[in-house]
């Protein structure tokens, strides 16, 4: 349909992060192991980076897949990040991204006992050698998006343009599935003064029982909720300043080391922390968690609430607009009328990505009508209600340039800005050192990467 340049820098940590690591385990004997596919400026492309994009595809459901195309799309991106890197005008972050790798690596060792269950996982031999390979993937992600969006930053499109592009494509623009657009107001149900003061009780008592003998470890492991470091002893290495929750931060940093805070509280439950050790702006801490998990009561009173709320908007008292903005306490959306984005940011969601619990409740509705309060999870598991407004639905249909302007507009937008990103990657390609290896000659390229390229 459309000449597509695709601007794929992260499948995502869990993909991309594990490809060289995966294929060692995987290759039969004979068989390459890794080696370089190419190299551009003092950029690497690696065989693994091109098989698991591959591979990706196809779990994707891609078929018709070709090897070179793969390998030219992962060439645009790198001469991106090489071109990004020597821009004086994009922030160098290096420092920044070692902080956040740092905190990836600590969230990725949260959903395993300890490391070593995690490098067996994920195929790498050491702690360091993993954390390279977290930096090095958001290092290239930044650049490359940061030279996008600079490439890029002056490209708009008519009305004119949109309509044209509609002209061009619409026999081969997809059909769109049944949509819905819904708005919530979600809430976290308050733990009594009660419940609070006794899992502040239990955290004092666990402290009382360290300082009488008992260790912190074996403590962490008897009672902490936290699945990610109580196996663990409660342990939680190389934490960059900055990665943690601001009460716990505060918290652990106002410790001397071994020194233990009293109970404090943040978003998940209540701690008590001990500063195991601390170097500039990195430490190690041990903590145990009590979850503020709401009981079946508390759970029920909010529920109350919630609906009372829903009486008000029904009643006229109040809009759902401001109901979410006074209420909610999903701060994803409660400045945005309460509506939930979809897959492509806009809040059109396919009804048949819609959540299964939702999906129930909605069922029998119609556009405009709001559920009765119920309970659900958010993205961490924690307990939550939520009523949820039917805003709109979206029948399924051939794209109109009547009724899909807006998509459409971005399809036209989208196919300019892949043009400029082409148009700038060729002009480097003569000035840039390019080497391709021999496994790819019989490769037909879109781009001059053959041609022009400067051979040392």
């Amino acid at each position: 349909m459309i000449n597509k340049l695709k601007i794929t820098f992260l499948f995502g940590v869990f993909v991309m992060l594990f490809a060289t690591n995966s294929m060692k385990a995987q290759v039969k004997p004979g068989e390459l192991v890794d080696g370089i596919a190419a190299v551009i400026g003092d950029e690497i492309v690696l065989e693994s980076d091109v098989n698991e994009q591959m591979n990706y595809a196809k779990q994707q459901g891609a078929s018709n897949i070709d090897k070179c195309d793969f390998l030219e799309n992962l060439l645009n991106n790198k001469l991106l990040v090489y071109e990004a890197k020597k821009d004086t005008l994009i922030e160098n972050r290096s420092a920044a991204i070692k902080e956040q790798a740092n905190g990836k690596y600590q969230q990725l060792l949260s959903q395993f006992p300890d490391e070593k269950s995690m490098l067996a996982a994920y195929k790498f031999r050491t702690g360091y050698e993993m954390k390279n390979a977290i930096e090095k993937i958001d290092t290239d992600t930044y650049y490359g998006q940061a030279k996008y969006q600079r490439v890029t930053e002056k490209a708009d499109v008519t009305p004119n343009e949109v309509t044209d592009f509609y002209t061009t494509y619409k026999m081969q623009l997809p059909e769109i599935k049944d949509e819905i657009s819904l708005a919530q107001i979600m809430m976290y149900p308050k733990l009594t003064e009660a419940h609070k003061q006794d899992l502040i009780n239990r955290l004092k008592k666990i402290k009382q029982d360290i300082a009488g003998g008992e260790t912190f470890e074996s403590q962490a492991r008897i009672y902490s909720e936290d699945p990610g470091s109580a196996s663990n002893g409660g342990l939680m290495k190389n934490i960059s300043k900055g990665q943690m929750v601001k009460p716990f931060e505060a918290a652990a940093l106002n410790l001397q080391e071994g020194e233990i805070s009293d109970p404090i509280e943040t978003e998940f439950g209540y701690h008590i922390i001990q500063l195991v050790k601390k170097s500039g702006k990195i430490y190690d801490a041990r903590h145990i968690l009590l979850m503020a998990t709401p009981t079946d009561d508390e759970v029920k009173a909010a529920k109350t609430k919630l609906d009372s709320i829903r009486t008000l908007i029904s009643d006229g008292k109040i809009t759902f607009k401001d109901a979410t903005f006074k209420f909610s306490d999903d701060k994803r959306t409660k400045f945005n009328a309460g509506l939930i984005p979809g897959a492509d940011g806009s809040s059109k969601i396919e009804r048949e990505s819609v959540p299964g619990t939702i999906s129930y409740e909605l069922a029998g509705l119609n556009k405009g009508d709001i559920t009765t309060a119920f309970d659900d999870e958010d993205e961490r598991k924690r307990k939550v209600v939520k009523i949820i407004k039917i805003e709109d639905v979206i029948p399924a249909h051939q794209i109109k340039l009547e009724t899909d302007y807006d998509r459409i507009k971005q399809m036209a937008l989208n196919k300019k800005k892949n043009e400029m990103i082409e148009k700038f990657v060729n002009s480097r390609l003569s000035t840039t050192f390019i080497s391709i290896d021999g496994r790819y000659d019989s490769c037909q390229f879109k781009g001059n990467w053959k041609k022009d390229a400067l051979k040392k």
